[in-house]
């Protein structure tokens, strides 16, 4: 039994949306990425889903993306991008994925998950781009969500705490997570030119990883093997 996390999926089956635009790498990159989940994930296993999960624009056509991810081993828990346009609430997601059978797959949104001795927090997180009123109330949102997520979850007394982000965390989101002696946190969002600029490495007793799949060649990020009882790097 293990945990795993992998991000920005970017699926576009059920729409026109090739990602090999972006570079070679992303050709054929859905089979890579069925081939080496099926080859390093079991149904024992939780995988986090850190956003950018469908290139859908509603979740009616995001059928057949959550149908792919469906069919994978494991538990999926999936964290929201800032390209998941398909997000409504909660509630209308749930009914959908109960509504098509996606049993194995839920939402990471003002809670928390518990995976043996292991809680999984998180949210999407958020990056100051225009800095107007709109964007700080996001941000500031966004944070407080965080810290939600994490209390919530300290009332079940973890072993240790995961927190799952879609953008890279800056200094605020790094200062929440310091002050609750968490020590893995796995983000997406980069690609491309952009790695270059991840935190990938442990800073003040944090593990901090990018998981954007391009970044992992489409392996998911074994977090946690219960097997050996420690944190993978």
């Amino acid at each position: 039994m293990a945990l795993f996390a992998i991000s920005d999926l970017h699926l576009s089956l059920g729409t026109d949306k090739p990602m090999d635009v972006f570079g070679d790498c992303w050709k054929n990159y859905e089979q890579k990425l069925k081939d080496n989940w099926e080859n390093n994930v079991t149904d024992d296993d939780y995988i986090i889903l850190n956003g950018d999960n469908s290139w859908a624009t509603y979740i009616q056509n995001a059928e057949e993306d959550f149908a792919f991810i469906h069919s994978l081993p494991g538990k999926k828990i999936l964290c929201k991008g800032n390209h998941d346009y398909w997000w409504t609430t909660m509630n209308k997601q749930k009914v959908f994925c109960a509504e098509k059978g996606y049993d194995s797959i839920d939402f990471l949104h003002n809670n928390y998950f518990l995976y043996k001795n292991v809680a999984i927090c998180g949210t999407r997180g958020w990056q100051i781009t225009i800095n107007d009123e709109e964007d700080q109330k996001i941000y500031t949102r966004e944070l407080g969500r965080l810290e939600a997520s994490i209390k919530m979850s300290l009332k079940d007394n973890p072993q240790d705490v995961v927190v799952a982000l879609h953008y890279p965390p800056d200094d605020n989101f790094k200062e929440i997570i310091k002050k609750y002696d968490i020590n893995k946190c796995v983000y997406g969002h980069l690609h491309a030119y952009a790695h270059k600029n991840a935190i990938n490495g442990t800073i003040d007793g944090v593990d901090y990883r990018l998981v954007s799949c391009d970044f992992l060649n489409f392996m998911p990020l074994k977090i946690i093997d219960w097997k050996i009882l420690k944190f993978m790097v």
